[in-house]
């Protein structure tokens, strides 16, 4: 037990002991770990050397320390902890304490690729049912191979920071017309971080997974569905998706999820081999999404038909390499139910159906509005572990 002050029952204990950058009244960004309410400084702690890294907790974002592997990732991790919770070393850690509230938080890697999947089952089938009605709604290849696109690094954000509403070409009756997308959209997502890199040529496999794989991020990947339709044959998503995609600012380690694996749904037909993972394995978050405060939907992300484990085999099996700050995304997470979507376009069945929010009818996101996506998994003891959230407030097209 941790002998900081309401730490122990915040879901963010030392059974949790996420990363990230932080910066203090404008200063320069220090690698911290969060504790209830509190940013330990490790910049700090490896300065006075309280924890040992190689200076790689002194650098300005977490690359330097995700490449130095899961042994140094386990290390530094029982240290932190010792530190936390050891009283003898009280009087040392609690002056490295900072107050949340007191703190600006920044993008805790600098991400170096942005791969995204669509590996719902559940998703799939609602957006083949919405844009292909009477046809078969999964597309042959989706039961053999995880589907994804290569999105763009550089409009990958923090969470708090406001997505300005894209502009594009839309279809219309008369056809294209230019202008501010009107069928803007959100995608609850898991993100997965990568640390240790692998050479091009040589694919992964996926019982490598916690090898090369540091920790997860909540991630929206906000999506102009008009202009996404008009845009997406025959090479996909493009403008529609790469405008912005939000992450949240603390990393949850691998090691903090080692109580969430849980058997992921079996696979029918049998996958290729580089795709088989033993055990097969996903995460049992839960995660709530909020419509300007409003919890409207609760994807549970334990039912993605595609595990992460596959999904690196996957992007790799054709000799592509991993990068220090790869950031890869399991798709939408969506259960078979419309309060477990994880999009606007089918909780609201492509805008047919509209919902209430805050007493008014609603189908797609309006300038002002502001969506936050939270999750919970299972740790040690019972206890529960809070992934940070991942939130956005929509702001007018420029």
């Amino acid at each position: 037990m941790t002998w900081v002050t309401g730490a122990q029952d915040s879901g963010f204990g030392v059974q949790h002991l996420p990363y990230g950058v932080f910066r203090i009244d404008g200063g320069e960004p220090r690698i911290g770990v969060r504790i209830g309410n509190l940013v330990l400084d490790l910049a700090g702690a490896e300065a006075a050397d309280l924890v040992l890294a190689g200076g790689a907790l002194c650098q300005p974002t977490l690359n330097a320390f995700l490449a130095l592997g899961r042994p140094q990732w386990t290390a530094v991790r029982q240290r932190i902890t010792e530190l936390l919770t050891d009283p003898a070393h009280r009087t040392a850690v609690e002056p490295l304490l900072v107050p949340l509230d007191e703190v600006r938080m920044e993008l805790p890697f600098e991400v170096a690729d942005y791969v995204d999947f669509y590996s719902s089952e559940q998703h799939a089938t609602n957006v083949g049912e919405i844009f292909r009605p009477g046809q078969p709604p999964l597309p042959p290849n989706w039961k053999h191979l995880p589907i994804g696109y290569h999105g763009r690094a550089g409009t990958v954000v923090v969470s708090g920071t406001p997505v300005i509403r894209p502009q594009g070409q839309r279809p219309s009756r008369e056809g294209p017309v230019f202008g501010p997308s009107a069928r803007l959209d959100v995608e609850a997502e898991v993100g997965f971080v990568v640390g240790v890199p692998s050479p091009l040529g040589r694919r992964v496999a996926a019982a490598d997974f916690a090898h090369h794989v540091f920790g997860v991020v909540l991630l929206n990947d906000w999506s102009a569905r008009d202009i996404q339709a008009w845009e997406y044959q025959p090479l996909g998503p493009f403008l529609g998706k790469s405008f912005a995609t939000s992450v949240a600012a603390w990393v949850t380690p691998l090691d903090a999820l080692r109580h969430a694996f849980v058997p992921a749904p079996e696979q029918d037909p049998p996958v290729a081999d580089y795709l088989r993972d033993e055990p097969h394995l996903g995460l049992d978050l839960r995660l709530t999404v909020y419509w300007n405060g409003e919890p409207v939907s609760e994807p549970p992300f334990a039912g993605m038909y595609w595990t992460p484990a596959q999904q690196l085999a996957h992007l790799t099996v054709n000799g592509a390499a991993l990068r220090t700050g790869d950031l890869y995304a399991s798709g939408t997470v969506s259960g078979p139910r419309r309060d477990q979507v994880g999009s606007f376009l089918e909780l609201t069945w492509g805008g047919a159906e509209p919902v209430t929010v805050a007493g008014a009818e609603r189908t797609f996101l309006a300038d002002g509005d502001t969506v936050t996506i939270t999750a919970t998994a299972p740790g040690p003891d019972g206890s529960v572990i809070a992934l940070s959230a991942v939130t956005g407030t929509v702001l007018p097209a420029r």
